[in-house]
């Protein structure tokens, strides 16, 4: 064998008595002994085995019905370039200081391997590491597959047969790509520090450039960065920044060693200062432009079945899949609910102004806005929850809608035969006849004859479909609803989608008709896109279709039924529309094309609401107190620099809506509301006018929606609350 082959060997036993096995693999034996490396390997089995390489971790993007971003996801952030979008000294750099002999050797450097072998066996500690670029790419992976921690603890342990797996993995890696492929894919799972992941990534967060565009000062200061980006992590303070010009100083020493630039050129560069900028990453919805439509899609995608068979899964899915996801939005629509609010309510105000704009007939929702910045900072007046929506898409437990649920009764009683002249006599004051004249759907008696249900500023007497609804007189609707029955208007919402934010039953009270029940801007807004659609109700939709990292494309329909037969929608946006005209909008003025829409006033002014449609786009705007709306309500409150002893529906939510449809709708031609049926619902069967009706002096809504929710007269009913 030779006195050189013994040493070797002697340095191999005493590699494996220090926990390190050292094997040569398709390199040209040395002498007589590389027939003694390959025995070894087959003793334990040191073939090529094919590894697993599940795509690393890449940045989901959102983007706009435009394709302007919205937001971005991820677990690492990390963006996927080719080799040639890697500048060449960054290649260069990379390989001169974990593997400078990457392009001669096999899947392991035996060369390396000894010598830094040597060097741990003479210092007592491993100060050098010996492994491959392939072997670290290999460790990369096995570390980005692990789904547990133990799985992890697994991938980096210092046993034998984690290196000997590792090995195998790196045999089969080399034969299954070339050189430049492997170094790509390296460059593309590396950990660089400061959150950084692959090079594209650590480019932009070090130095505000593409990798294709690195200097050679910072190409070495990234590729120094890999050997323990924990240690030079920038962003941990001055000595971290320290240890990595050193670092850096230490590649370009190597590259000039290998005569891969010159002495000059090293020196040029190492006299350069670090140069990091932080750039900030992109990502999250609290950096986002429309943080409230991100939230949205964000919990749309982890609670959506639609999106992957378990949450963990749609988690992995948003976080690490590299997607594209294309959603609903509409930056004119938006820009139009953002300028509205901002003019009628300030984000320093304590009563916060939220609307939803949805498409009718698909669902589609093309806006969320708010009067305040999302955040977690309530000293800047921030709110940390989805004031939008749902509790299901981020959001808390809403407002009470107040006279906006109205219109579930009005329509209930087109679809029983009534016609808009048909009315009753509304008294000044309404209280439930009897226990059993109300009852729920599962068929109890509701209703509390103790209870006073009272007109705020309207006035009794004879009230028609059409005058009722203009004047939204709640004693009108309490007889209204006692006509057509509490739980035939409670499914008339349910149809439309009408259900309460907090995820819980709707609470099946006499007082349902006046908006007892919070919910959202969101859920509204889609209850009237789908009168606006003649009927039509689409789920609120804001993801149109995902792409994924190979470019593969997943396109989601509208969820949509026919929730009302198109005759009664249209005999509804007939009466509603006349809310503009003849109503409690009637001082606000119309938007210069057909409209249609109810006010919402709670009662004590706890909150108040505005929601509405053209046949082109709905809407809904809620104002409200987060602290507590019962506590904290809409009287004697200054809004938007103006002062208001009390705020109803018609006082600022209805002018945002307004204002948010007259801009969100300038280039839209307007499409006309199909005229109603004359033959079936104009007149009156059931109870006709008096000859001359009286006018309605009243300038208010003359809405109130519970009082104190009145309490049940049934031990089968819970006592209702105002506030969760």
């Amino acid at each position: 064998m030779g006195r050189r082959g013994t040493k070797l060997l002697r340095l191999a036993a005493a590699a494996a008595g220090s926990g390190v096995l050292v094997a040569a693999i398709a390199i040209p034996a040395v002498g007589g002994m590389g027939a003694g490396f390959v025995a070894a390997a087959d003793e334990v089995n040191l073939k090529p085995v094919d590894l697993a390489e599940p795509p690393p971790a890449e940045v989901t993007i959102v983007r706009d019905a435009k394709g302007g971003e919205i937001a971005r996801f991820y677990e690492e952030y990390r963006e996927i370039v080719g080799l040639d979008e890697i500048a060449e000294q960054m290649r260069t750099a990379i390989v001169a200081i974990e593997d400078f002999r990457f392009y001669e050797h096999g899947a392991i450097d035996i060369e390396g391997t000894l010598r830094a072998l040597a060097t741990n066996l003479q210092t007592g500690r491993t100060s050098q590491g010996g492994s491959s670029i392939t072997q670290q790419y290999v460790k990369q992976v096995l570390l980005n597959s692990a789904g547990t921690e133990a799985e992890r603890n697994a991938a980096i342990e210092a046993s034998y047969a984690r290196k000997l797996n590792e090995l195998r993995y790196a045999m089969g890696i080399e034969q299954k790509y070339t050189k430049d492929q492997i170094l790509e894919k390296y460059l593309n799972i590396a950990y660089f520090g400061a959150s950084a992941y692959g090079v594209e990534a650590a480019a932009k967060r070090f130095f505000g450039v593409h990798a294709a565009d690195l200097t050679l000062a910072q190409a070495a200061t990234l590729a120094g960065a890999v050997q323990d980006p924990n240690a030079t992590d920038p962003n941990l303070g001055p000595e971290h920044r320290e240890r990595l010009l050193h670092r850096r100083d230490v590649v370009l020493n190597r590259m000039a060693e290998l005569g891969k630039i010159t002495a000059e050129e090293a020196a040029a560069a190492k006299a350069t200062k670090l140069g990091y900028k932080g750039t900030r990453l992109p990502g999250g919805c609290e950096a986002s432009k429309y943080p409230y439509f991100c939230l949205y899609v964000r919990h749309e995608i982890l609670s959506n079945p639609d999106f992957g068979r378990t949450a963990k899964a749609r988690l992995a899915m948003l976080n690490r899949g590299g997607l594209t996801i294309r959603t609903t939005l509409d930056p004119v629509a938006q820009a139009a609910a953002e300028r509205a609010i901002k003019r009628y309510v300030h984000a320093s105000d304590r009563p916060v102004a939220a609307e939803a704009l949805v498409q009718p007939g698909s669902g589609a929702i093309r806006a969320m806005a708010a009067s305040r910045r999302y955040g977690p900072d309530a000293g800047k007046n921030e709110i940390s929850y989805n004031v939008v929506a749902d509790t299901a898409h981020g959001g808390g437990v809403g407002f009470q809608p107040g006279s906006t649920m109205k219109t579930f009764t009005l329509i209930t009683a087109l679809k029983e035969g009534m016609k808009l002249d048909d009315g009753l006599a509304a008294g000044a004051g309404y209280r439930a006849p009897a226990y059993s004249t109300f009852k729920n759907c599962a068929g109890q008696s509701i209703g509390d004859p103790t209870h006073t249900v009272t007109n705020d500023e309207g006035s009794p007497g004879w009230k028609t479909l059409r005058t009722g609804t203009w004047s939204s007189v709640n004693t009108f609707f309490m007889e209204l609803e006692q006509r057509v029955g509490l739980c035939d208007t409670v499914k008339t919402a349910k149809a439309l989608g009408i259900r309460r934010a907090d995820g819980k039953k709707l609470r099946e009270y006499e007082t349902f008709t006046l908006g007892i029940n919070e919910t959202d801007p969101v859920t509204v807004a889609a209850a009237y896109a789908a009168i606006a659609a003649r009927g039509t109700y689409c789920a609120p939709m804001a993801i149109t279709h995902i792409t994924d990292r190979d470019g593969s494309t997943t396109r989601y329909r509208p969820k949509c039924r026919e929730a009302l037969e198109p005759a009664i929608a249209d005999a509804t946006a007939e009466v509603l529309s006349g809310v503009f005209t003849e109503g409690t909008m009637r001082g606000a003025g119309g938007i210069g094309r057909p409209a249609a829409g109810k006010t919402g006033t709670t009662d004590g002014y706890a909150s108040a609401w505005f929601a509405g449609f053209t046949p082109d786009l709905a809407g809904a705007v809620s104002l409200g107190d987060p602290r507590g709306s019962q506590q904290y309500k809409l009287t004697g409150v200054t809004i938007g620099g103006h002062y208001y002893g009390s705020v109803q529906g018609a006082s600022v939510p209805g002018p945002i809506w307004r204002e948010t449809m007259i801009q969100a709708l300038r280039k839209v031609r307007p499409t006309p509301f199909t005229p109603i049926l004359t033959s079936r619902f104009e007149g009156c069967t059931t109870g006709c006018p008096p000859k001359q009706p009286e006018k309605d002096e009243d300038e208010g809504e003359g809405e109130e929606a519970t009082g104190a929710t009145p309490t049940p007269t049934t031990s089968l009913s819970p006592t209702p609350t105002t506030e969760p």
